[in-house]
């Protein structure tokens, strides 16, 4: 790295992940500050070369690019109001969870205080932080990216800037996110039948990660189906999962595993079904998800 890359930096937030954000700017040789509530979470970044500032306003003022890495924009503005005009000048990057509209609020507050704002997401695990293959992504002031970037990338090599809208970040980190926890309950209900019948749960494995390659393989089709507004040709039809709900009430009954978490997702399917959809695509359920969104927001 030569030196004109060599930015200073500070985060804020020392978690796991924000340490491990920390961790991958000292390796990179980035003169890094760090704060945090509790001071003794920075220690171990001390000890790989951190400076360590005791006040939040003085580890805002040490860098001219802010990585804030708290848990929502609420917290990080919080903790920022603190640094009274320190943040005057400053870059300001947020990696938090959050909404579009917390997003948006957060960027004009930064603004507002004289500071330049990236929001982002980190789109894996803290040890992953720093690989060539992870993905980070941001949203807001293109010329804080464009200026930043080599830093940023440090973070992960597959970096990318959505758009000059604040809240982009916040919305594709919810659109993708939402994928989440419906596929870890998948999961654990099927480890729960699984140890039902007496069996190891690591038996398991190896067949849903060939299931979720399937799915992975599958959006690329649907996407373009959504888009098109075109369900017509079924890979796999709306009626074909409708019927595999009865399949999971006979699971239910026979393993003792409580499958209620998947009522909901029948009833969206069963709604497509009688909207028209039974022999379209599955991905057709976005239009029923889409009239509910315009009901709740117009209705």
């Amino acid at each position: 790295m030569t030196a004109k890359h060599v930015t200073p930096v500070t985060v804020i937030g020392l978690g796991s992940m924000g340490t491990a954000l920390g961790e991958a700017f000292v390796r990179a040789g980035h003169p890094t500050t760090v704060w945090n509530r509790t001071a003794a979470k920075a220690a171990p970044l001390v000890a790989m070369g951190a400076r360590h500032a005791e006040a939040v306003e003085d580890a805002v003022a040490a860098s001219p690019l802010v990585v804030t890495c708290l848990t929502t924009f609420d917290d990080t503005r919080l903790v920022l109001r603190r640094s009274g005009t320190a943040l005057r000048g400053r870059a300001l990057v947020t990696l938090n969870s959050g909404s579009p509209a917390d997003a948006r609020e957060t960027a004009a507050w930064a603004v507002g205080h004289g500071a330049r704002f990236l929001a982002g997401a980190v789109k894996n695990v803290p040890s992953a932080v720093g690989a060539p293959d992870t993905l980070l992504y941001y949203s807001g002031d293109r010329a804080v990216f464009e200026e930043f970037g080599t830093t940023l990338r440090v973070l992960g090599g597959d970096t990318v800037h959505l758009g000059e809208e604040a809240d982009l970040a916040a919305l594709y980190e919810m659109a993708v996110g939402a994928m989440l926890l419906p596929a870890l309950v998948g999961f654990f209900q099927g480890a729960a039948a699984v140890q039902a019948r007496g069996l190891e749960v690591t038996t398991m494995v190896r067949f849903a990660g060939k299931w979720l390659d399937m799915i992975k393989s599958l959006l690329p089709i649907y996407a373009e189906e959504i888009d098109a507004g075109d369900y017509t040709e079924a890979v796999s039809s709306v009626n074909l999962f409708l019927a595999g709900a009865a399949h999971d009430e006979d699971l239910s009954r026979e393993t003792g595993v409580d499958t209620a978490w998947l009522a909901p997702l029948h009833d969206l399917v069963r709604r497509a079904a009688e909207a028209g959809h039974g022999e379209h695509s599955i991905s057709a359920l976005t239009e029923v998800l889409r009239k509910a969104e315009r009901q709740h927001t117009y209705g």
